[in-house]
């Protein structure tokens, strides 16, 4: 019974048993769905996949993790500031998607950290987010978006 209550706790809160690894191998050279520009990634990605009211894991009401997706800018700010969580991981390195926390558990679906939790992201959105940080993970209004 034990077993059970722990299962759905953590099911229900989206902790983890397993702690996701530093680094993984990511495929840069992957198709994205998009141009990897900041405001594509939050806009096609971000805002309905973990900040919107759909899914309200780091929306405006709901920031797990300390990280708010609630607008742009403020995705942005606490996607690069590393200050509020473990000094031995931080969210976006960039220029190193494969050592990035958020490339790590939404480019690992199946596994028990990945995110969002439920629904891994498609190929095509993964491949968008790996290639922004691997371009230096540029902010709003940088680069064309389309």
């Amino acid at each position: 019974m034990r077993a059970v209550v722990l299962g759905l706790a953590v099911a229900v809160c989206g902790c983890t048993r397993t702690p996701p690894p530093a680094c993984i191998t990511v495929d840069t050279e992957c198709t994205s769905n998009y141009v990897p520009t900041f405001d594509n990634v939050y806009n096609n990605t971000l805002a309905n996949s973990c900040g919107s009211q759909r899914n309200s894991c780091h929306s405006e009401s709901g920031h797990m993790a300390n990280l708010s997706m609630a607008d742009e800018p403020t995705a942005y700010a606490a996607l690069l500031d590393n200050s509020s969580i473990d000094p031995s991981r931080k969210r976006v390195v960039p220029g190193d998607p494969s050592c990035s926390l958020m490339i790590v558990r939404t480019d690992s679906p199946g596994a028990d950290y990945q995110m969002p939790i439920g629904d891994a992201l498609s190929a095509g959105d993964r491949c968008a987010l790996i290639q922004w940080v691997a371009a230096g993970a540029p902010g709003p209004g940088s680069g064309s978006a389309q």
